[in-house]
């Protein structure tokens, strides 16, 4: 359940009257991490983050190789849903994630305290540090390549296939599309940066990222961190229904990524790196 009933009064043809509307739900989420220092198994509470009950295990991959916490998807060996039913919607929101190979995982990432919620992804966070890019490569240069069309079309096809927006008009969506504009993964969170985690989260656990032939497009607009998490994926072409932030401009040229954004039925803004856009 995403989504709930809830008692609204409503102007219509200047009259108030009592209606009933279905909201998105958002509920925190703790996520802990179980992990093995030297001899001993510790378990640290990582990150509270506000989001739409579903899909919880993609987002916890997804937000933990994002944040290069883990490196691949192998390094996890369990996730376990875990605490009494509470809440209005008698929702489990506490999650905890176990690592087969501490070898693998950045434990002073761990030691660094998260604090997230459903608009901005990077609110609270220790400091500015936080914001430091771990990926050292470019994105490829000319790759997907991708005609006008396709790039026009995506956002219509993100809307389509959201089940929640058509229901609550009031929740994000992120997928993974093929460079011919086939819709690969979707997923949708009240949290932009909480969809995009759980989309790439469904994607590693599938196995469906391949960069040279493929883009993302986000609904709403794109923000340096939006911009940091498609990078981890190694995908140099992004599209949002909005508008860059500066940031996410100047982190997109850093990396070859061709960011578009403010799609509309027959333009479109392309901020960094064309070469991947053509006409037909």
């Amino acid at each position: 359940m995403m989504n709930s009933k809830y008692k609204i009064t409503k102007l219509k043809k200047n009259k108030f009257e009592n209606a009933e509307d279905l909201i998105s739900i958002e509920e925190p989420l703790e996520i802990s991490l179980k992990y093995k220092e030297k001899e001993n198994w510790l378990t640290k509470s990582l990150s509270i983050t506000m989001r739409t009950p579903g899909h919880d295990e993609d987002l916890v991959r997804g937000f933990l190789f994002n944040e290069q916490i883990i490196q691949s998807i192998e390094d996890i060996k369990s996730i376990e849903s875990f605490g009494d039913n509470v809440g209005q919607y008698k929702i489990q929101n506490k999650i905890i994630v176990t690592i087969n190979n501490s070898k693998n995982i950045n434990i002073s990432k761990i030691k660094r305290d998260f604090l997230t919620n459903s608009s901005c992804g990077v609110c609270g966070k220790s400091s500015l540090d936080a914001l430091e890019i771990i990926k050292k490569e470019k994105t490829p240069r000319t790759k997907p390549k991708l005609i006008k069309d396709i790039i026009i079309q995506s956002p219509s096809v993100l809307r389509q296939n959201q089940s929640e927006f058509a229901k609550t008009g009031g929740i994000h969506a992120s997928g993974l599309f093929s460079s011919i504009g086939k819709l690969i993964s979707l997923r949708e969170d009240v949290g932009r940066h909480n969809a995009l985690d759980k989309m790439i989260g469904d994607s590693l656990l599938n196995n469906y990222f391949k960069p040279n032939e493929q883009f993302i497009t986000c609904s709403g607009r794109l923000n340096f961190e939006l911009v940091q998490k498609v990078l981890m994926t190694n995908i140099g072409l992004m599209i949002g229904v909005g508008a860059p932030t500066s940031l996410a401009i100047d982190l997109a040229n850093k990396f070859d990524m061709t960011l578009v954004g403010f799609v509309k039925e027959d333009s479109f803004n392309i901020y960094t790196n064309n070469q991947k856009v053509i006409l037909n």
